[in-house]
């Protein structure tokens, strides 16, 4: 398709190209906040956490004796629940900062 000369703008003014780059930069922080691997790694041991967790605490008797009495299962669910919690509440403490302007243009 070709497009029209009519709805392409003549030229940019100064304020239009400063409000481009600040949405920009919004969502370049909105980004950067939501890809932290931080969230990302505390979400997946808190979910796997949560199902292992449930799981020893399920087992059955023959289960714990398999492992030589030890309940495993339920001792690695807590173990990732507490590092799961660990990195969110990292994440809660020490949010992710984006480096100021003047190193991001370099």
């Amino acid at each position: 398709m070709t497009e029209h000369p009519e709805h392409r703008p003549e030229h940019y003014t100064e304020q239009d190209v400063q409000r481009e780059v600040s949405e920009l930069e919004t969502k370049s922080a909105t980004a950067a906040r939501i890809f932290d691997l931080r969230r990302i790694i505390g979400g997946l041991f808190v979910v796997y956490g949560v199902i292992v967790t449930l799981t020893g605490i399920t087992d059955s008797q023959a289960a714990i004796d398999k492992a030589e009495g030890v309940n495993i299962n339920l001792w690695t669910g807590i173990g990732m629940l507490l590092l799961g919690i660990f990195f969110l509440a990292w994440l809660k403490l020490r949010p992710t900062v984006l480096p100021p302007e003047d190193d991001r243009t370099e």
